[in-house]
């Protein structure tokens, strides 16, 4: 006997598409996704115009990039359980009007801690969105046209970072900063729309939502919350009078990150996760799979280094080399094409070759990319800026494709969920880290070669300052890449 399926079910969704539904559905989560990163990265290129409105230092400015990122990390360990518990378009439609909330309330607000309680809105939707899109590209999609639905969906997402700040820096010189909390509105209007037609209702695995009746893990979520906390102040305090206090806030960071593992290996070996009991955030088993072990640590590394130079390029061309935002976006626009022509291309490679390759190519071109700042004078033609971000972007469209399907095409099918929320998880931590380390490590490199940043009279010293910095963005990726070459599988057949 034949049962109609529920409305809003995936099976009756794929009933009413037919063939063509997992590419609808991938549109539609792809437009919230590109609403949560442009949220993400857009605000950069306003924090000069944010630090001279609100009076404040650089250090403080920078918390609306970093207040982002804390909430996004740790709200990002949530996504599995609120999957089960909701069902894609519950926690996909709550997570678009949070982040609706967020910029209109940044838009209007006249105090600062109002634009910082907007930023963290922001962040902890944007947080649950961004691990859907990989669980949705590895349960919908055969395994030899991942590659291009990853290449497809990562087209749209970086085009948000690519061309925001393009749009942002134009939109800060006519309006000033507070259009830039307002350019989400229509992207999450528009995905509010779609999510209604083709996000099924279900949880992950194609099941009711509902069924799942562990509770979450609050304990653990506080830990890492608290912990991602201090780490972030403890970073930005180290430039502060009190190092002892910088010293207490990273301390008690690292106590509760290993308090937070201690916690979830033992919730594991309780069996949290069925029935009544607790379900652990993160499942410590998968790290025992050796390409998503190195793919999680190649996500922290270039996470710091992505999200530090998406921070950091902005300042840099507006206050090293005087450059107004408008023409910052301009400079910015070239490399967001680039990027839009490589992630389809590497997305179809990435069906057919190793993904430890083309992550080391992607890894190496962004490590160029930053050391080659450093030729650049006062004076150096602005073409030479425009080359050297085509070449960090083409490196960043190499990487986006294929380090989520090299790190866990080996998953068992129902860990897939648990897998894109940690791998997603260290890689917004290291973003998160990263631009306070490059906050942090700039103001330190500007003490030691003894100017200001707004200090126009020693320009030539503050380059240096900038500089030093980049070394250390080109020697973390670097690093990277010692782990990128152990993406590949031990079988030999790859």
């Amino acid at each position: 006997m034949n049962q109609t399926p529920a409305p809003g079910s995936l099976a009756a969704l794929q009933a009413q598409h037919g063939a063509r539904y997992r590419w609808l559905l991938l549109l539609a989560v792809m437009v919230g996704t590109v609403a949560s990163v442009m949220s993400s990265t857009i605000v950069n290129v306003a924090i000069p115009d944010l630090s001279r409105h609100f009076v404040l230092g650089q250090d403080r400015a920078q918390w609306v990039t970093s207040g982002f990122m804390a909430a996004s990390t740790t709200s990002m360990l949530t996504t599995p359980w609120l999957l089960s518990r909701f069902g894609y378009r519950g926690v996909y439609n709550g997570c678009m009007w949070l982040l609706l909330g967020g910029g209109v309330l940044g838009g209007l607000a006249n105090d600062y801690p109002l634009v910082l309680l907007a930023r963290v809105l922001e962040g902890l939707a944007a947080g649950v969105v961004q691990p859907i899109p990989a669980i949705i590209i590895l349960r919908a999609f055969q395994p030899h046209e991942q590659g291009r639905a990853s290449g497809l969906f990562g087209t749209g997402v970086v085009l948000a970072p690519a061309l925001g700040p393009s749009l942002g820096g134009v939109l800060v010189d006519l309006f000033g900063w507070r259009s830039i909390f307002f350019m989400v509105v229509p992207f999450c209007l528009a995905s509010l729309w779609l999510a209604r037609r083709y996000v099924p209702t279900g949880a992950p695995g194609g099941v009711a939502a509902g069924q799942d009746s562990s509770a979450i893990d609050w304990l653990g979520l506080a830990m890492a919350t608290v912990g991602t906390v201090c780490l972030l102040n403890g970073l930005v305090e180290l430039q502060g009078p009190h190092p002892a206090w910088a010293a207490t806030l990273l301390g008690a960071a690292g106590v509760l990150l290993l308090a937070f593992l201690a916690w979830q290996r033992r919730l594991q070996r309780r069996g949290g996760g069925g029935g009544a009991g607790t379900q652990p955030l993160m499942d410590l088993r998968l790290f025992r799979h050796q390409q998503f072990a190195m793919g999680c640590l190649v996500s922290g590394i270039y996470g710091a280094a992505l999200f530090g130079s998406t921070y950091l390029l902005p300042v840099y061309m507006q206050i090293a080399l005087g450059l107004s935002p408008s023409f910052v976006g301009s400079i910015l626009l070239p490399a967001g094409i680039a990027l839009a022509v490589t992630i389809p291309t590497v997305g179809h490679l990435a069906d057919h070759q190793p993904a430890h390759r083309l992550v080391s190519a992607g890894l190496l071109m962004l490590a160029a990319s930053f050391a080659l700042m450093i030729t650049l004078g006062l004076q150096a033609p602005v073409h030479w800026l425009i080359v050297f971000s085509v070449l960090g972007r083409v490196g960043l469209g190499f990487i986006l494709p294929s380090l989520n399907l090299g790190a866990m095409r080996g998953l068992p099918h129902a860990t897939i969920s648990q897998g894109s929320s940690t791998i997603s998880f260290v890689r917004m931590l290291g973003g998160a880290a990263g631009v306070s380390l490059c906050g942090v490590a700039l103001q330190w490199r500007l003490s030691a070669h003894g100017v200001a940043l707004h200090d126009a009279q020693h320009g030539a010293a503050r380059l240096d300052a900038f500089n030093d910095v980049f070394l250390m963005l080109a020697a973390a990726c670097a690093l990277a890449m010692l782990a990128a070459w152990r993406l590949r599988p031990k079988a030999s057949g790859n």
